[in-house]
């Protein structure tokens, strides 16, 4: 039976056409919060901006569970005299797709439009036909014939921009589009507190639903709440690498496929037995898994939240995702689905109390 509804995927649009650059998060937490504000007892948000529900509130032991909420985009770094923008990186954008792409730069007069311009193929001949897009060579557009109504545009130096593309499905099979990373695991966090309260379920814990800001430039947002919340026990969920499309080596990079299941991953941040819960969990409802190991870190708010408060059990369940930092991210439905199953399937088995401590 299918967990995403009609409700459930509007939302899901809404959510993923709007934009939320890392650091300037606010109006699609503002969207996150009215979606899940008839599934929680009560919700909070922190001074950065970090957004969280509470079911069940008060009790003793506390768990989170978490996505994070911004998405990568660039700053307006410099205008020249001519009215081009200049731009650098928040977050690990890719600068290699950057030439022809629209973009929205948000202002404080509104969204203005841009594209990212780049010399014509019938003239990069010779040493020009070497060209790379460098983000030092990148520039944009906005059609004004100067700085001064650059200016009038309302265009300023660290105004954000953010790629102009909107959510679509591919052969009812696939979500496509910018931000999934890690918007996905937002709404997916958010479906489990539907569920949970579709199914009545009545937890003996007080659960945090935690929609994190910044973690493109370094797990901030979820470093910052965990030591707000001080949970017991952490799952987070994020994105993880589809490795079997063309010019990627699953031997090098490890085998991971959309639409095999939840990617969990093996590293010294995830707790061995929080993560075995959750493989026994899998098997016992069914729901198919894929494994993967981090050397050293996982990259992901899992790392935040586990070294935090003295240690925190933490765990990581991934999304499968094709073509990150791109505008075509892609997801399986049936992944995003099963993620949700599988966190609201391990939330019914943690009870109240639980250590998690080795010996």
């Amino acid at each position: 039976m299918a967990i995403i509804n009609a409700a459930s995927e509007k939302f899901l649009y809404k959510y993923l056409n709007n934009a939320s650059p890392t650091g300037f998060e606010v109006e699609g937490q503002k969207l996150w919060l009215e979606y899940l504000k008839p599934y929680i007892d009560e919700w909070g948000v922190d001074n950065y901006g970090t957004a969280y529900g509470i079911i069940n509130p008060g009790q003793d032991y506390k768990v989170v569970i978490e996505g994070h909420a911004d998405e990568i985009s660039w700053f307006v770094h410099h205008i020249s005299d001519d009215g081009f923008l200049s731009v650098i990186r928040n977050g690990g954008s890719d600068h290699q797709i950057a030439p022809a792409k629209r973009v929205n730069i948000h202002t404080k007069k509104g969204v203005v439009k841009g594209v990212f311009g780049w010399p014509a193929i019938h003239v990069r001949k010779g040493e020009d036909a070497k060209l790379a897009p460098e983000v030092d060579k990148l520039f944009v557009d906005v059609g004004a014939k100067d700085k001064k109504e650059v200016d009038k545009m309302g265009i300023e130096v660290g105004c954000v921009l953010t790629f102009d593309d909107e959510l679509t499905k591919l052969n009812k099979r696939y979500y496509a589009g910018r931000a999934l990373d890690n918007r996905m695991g937002g709404f997916c966090i958010a479906e489990v507190a539907r569920l949970l309260k579709k199914n009545k379920v009545k937890l003996p814990y007080s659960l945090y639903i935690v929609n994190a800001v910044q973690e493109e430039i370094g797990l901030r947002g979820a470093e910052m709440i965990a030591h707000t919340i001080k949970p017991d026990v952490a799952i987070v969920t994020d994105v993880t690498h589809d490795t079997n499309t063309p010019l990627l080596s699953p031997k090098k990079l490890g085998d991971v496929k959309c639409g095999k299941g939840p990617s969990v991953t093996f590293a010294p941040a995830v707790h061995n037995k929080l993560l075995q819960m959750i493989i026994d969990t899998a098997k016992k409802e069914k729901i198919p898994l894929q494994r993967e190991v981090a050397s050293r870190r996982t990259g992901t708010d899992t790392d935040a939240f586990a070294y935090s408060n003295g240690g925190v059990p933490s765990a990581l369940i991934s999304l499968p995702l094709r073509y990150m930092h791109t505008t075509v991210e892609m997801a399986h439905i049936d992944d995003i689905e099963n993620v949700i199953k599988l966190i609201y399937a391990t939330l019914r088995k943690l009870k109240k109390g639980q250590s998690f401590k080795y010996f």
